[in-house]
């Protein structure tokens, strides 16, 4: 089970949260409207500094030369794409990125309809991102009706998103998709936007990953 806790932008949060055993991925937003927008040149050379997780960068359609240059800049292992980016402009960023840089797609999800346009990005993605849908781009801190997943069908794995928190492990842990490699955790980890909850954070991961209840 892979664990991403996104929205990180201090940088000595961001090496207390790589320092719990058992987060995989850190994502950094690169959306000047979220709260959590990261645009410091600490945050870069403390990612830079990490040898021991992933580092994802999220961004919101914005322009192929910007999510180039951020993906240099802060040594992206991901780019998560969480705008209206469309197959097309996936194919183009894929030309234009290190081979080893993977991207994740991020969809809004009402129903079962908002699954079927997954398809058009199948062989693009190394994982799908299944986020509530809300008026904004993620960090809402709402759940969405997981049930509505049993209607994926698709070959590309995905990480659940939106309005996860801790009261939600027992729920968590009952889960079951064969294609469900992971959890997107952010809002309900929080001190304040973008300054994640260290002992709350450890105590969930430890549950989900090698406890349970």
């Amino acid at each position: 089970m892979i664990i991403k806790v996104c929205g990180l932008r201090e940088p000595d949060n961001i090496r207390q949260v790589a320092a719990i055993q058992g987060i995989d991925l850190l994502g950094l937003i690169f959306y000047a409207r979220s709260p959590r927008y990261v645009n410091s040149e600490k945050t870069a050379a403390e990612v830079a500094a990490l040898n021991n997780k992933k580092i994802v960068g999220v961004f919101v359609n914005e322009t192929l030369d910007e999510v180039v240059s951020k993906c240099a800049d802060y040594h992206l292992d991901y780019i998560q794409l969480h705008g209206n980016e469309t197959p097309e402009y996936l194919a183009l960023l894929h030309k234009r990125i290190p081979a080893t840089t993977k991207i994740i797609k991020a969809f809004s999800i009402r129903d079962a309809e908002d699954l079927k346009i997954t398809k058009e990005y199948d062989r693009l993605c190394a994982y799908y991102l299944f986020d509530t849908a809300t008026s904004g781009y993620g960090g809402s801190g709402q759940s969405f009706e997981w049930s509505i997943l049993q209607s994926y069908k698709g070959l590309t794995p995905f990480l659940l998103s939106g309005g996860i928190g801790p009261d939600l492990v027992r729920s968590l842990l009952d889960f079951q998709h064969q294609m469900l490699a992971g959890l997107d955790l952010n809002s309900r980890f929080e001190l304040l936007p973008g300054l994640k909850n260290i002992p709350l954070l450890s105590e969930f991961v430890q549950k989900i990953k090698f406890t349970g209840l």
